[in-house]
């Protein structure tokens, strides 16, 4: 069982209250949503997003468990907006999105995320085959298109050697198995010691393949217009990337006042406008590290939906 990340932290980051009307984009097992909803009540409204229908089917019979009124549809956090609207929830007194892979996903060899068991190179979230795989990807794409991918998702300094190796390897024999995909990066660059040498590879093919990314930028513009004044939006990210992403859309809606030659000042932002709860991420302490290590690149930002600019103190988590 996937074990939520930050748990404690993002219930009170949310500050979930009785009856109130909240949105998880990326439902997983609901380990988050249940206990959401344990502090909603009976009155509370909930509405679940998941890719994944071996998720969602867990995650009802988690959710069957406690109070309240909750709807659970399979699709991508990017489509927030659209899938709020067609099912009533607007105004909403927070979301969440839990960014990422869960641990069931990555311990299930055939979904192809992990290096450390071997199987097909899918790493597609939903687990009903549809779409580019990450072996379709490296069997389509030429060496220049690898290493766009390599450096743009995985951040890899090593990504025309890895790429080079990939096109030469795939001649001899098609790259179809996580285990394949290993050997092949780590015998183009040389041994490791704390980290696998294709770990950013693995990265940046998952997050190609789901295009993460750019569904991480639209639901943060739909979240925060979604929240009614005072919802608020928590984000849990794993990777820097998805991080830098969360903390430059926040940090636009906070805004900033700026001095005036003529005299005052005036705000410059995106709106919605929102204030910080958290000015720095929060990551997991060392209980939580003790118990499930996986924890350990998790960062949580929160931000508040404000009806105009705030000035002064921000909230504090």
């Amino acid at each position: 069982m996937h074990l939520p990340v930050l748990l404690s932290e993002t219930l009170k980051a949310l500050a979930v209250v009785p009856g109130g009307v909240y949105i998880d984009g990326t439902l997983g097992f609901a380990g988050h949503a249940s206990e959401i909803m344990k502090q909603a009540g009976a009155t509370g409204k909930l509405l679940g997003i998941d890719k994944d229908r071996v998720a969602l089917k867990e995650a009802a019979k988690r959710l069957a468990r406690v109070k309240g009124e909750k709807k659970l549809v399979q699709g991508a956090h990017g489509e927030l907006g659209w899938i709020a609207e067609q099912n009533g929830f607007d105004q909403v007194d927070g979301i969440l999105l839990d960014l990422g892979v869960s641990s069931y996903q990555i311990d299930t060899a055939e979904r192809g995320f992990s290096f450390r068991q071997d199987g097909k190179l899918s790493m597609r979230m939903d687990a009903d085959p549809h779409g580019e795989s990450a072996a379709d990807l490296l069997a389509s794409l030429d060496e220049n298109g690898l290493k766009d991918i390599f450096r743009k998702y995985g951040e890899e300094p090593r990504a025309r050697k890895i790429a080079k190796a990939i096109v030469r390897e795939r001649e001899r024999e098609p790259i179809e198995t996580t285990g394949r995909l290993a050997d092949v990066v780590s015998n183009a660059v040389g041994k490791f010691s704390a980290k696998h040498p294709a770990t950013r590879v693995f990265q940046a093919l998952r997050m190609a393949v789901n295009s993460e990314l750019e569904e991480l930028e639209q639901a943060l513009e739909d979240g925060l217009n979604l929240l009614k004044p005072g919802g608020r939006m928590a984000v849990i990210s794993f990777e820097s990337l998805s991080d830098r992403i969360v903390k430059h859309h926040f940090a636009s809606h906070a805004g900033k006042w700026v001095s005036l030659q003529q005299g005052g000042d005036r705000w410059e932002g995106e709106i919605p406008p929102v204030q910080r709860v958290t000015r720095k991420p929060i990551e997991a302490g060392p209980d939580e590290l003790r118990e499930n290590p996986r924890a350990r690149s998790a960062k949580l930002r929160v931000v508040e939906r404000v009806v105009e600019p705030q000035r002064g103190k921000k909230k504090r988590y």
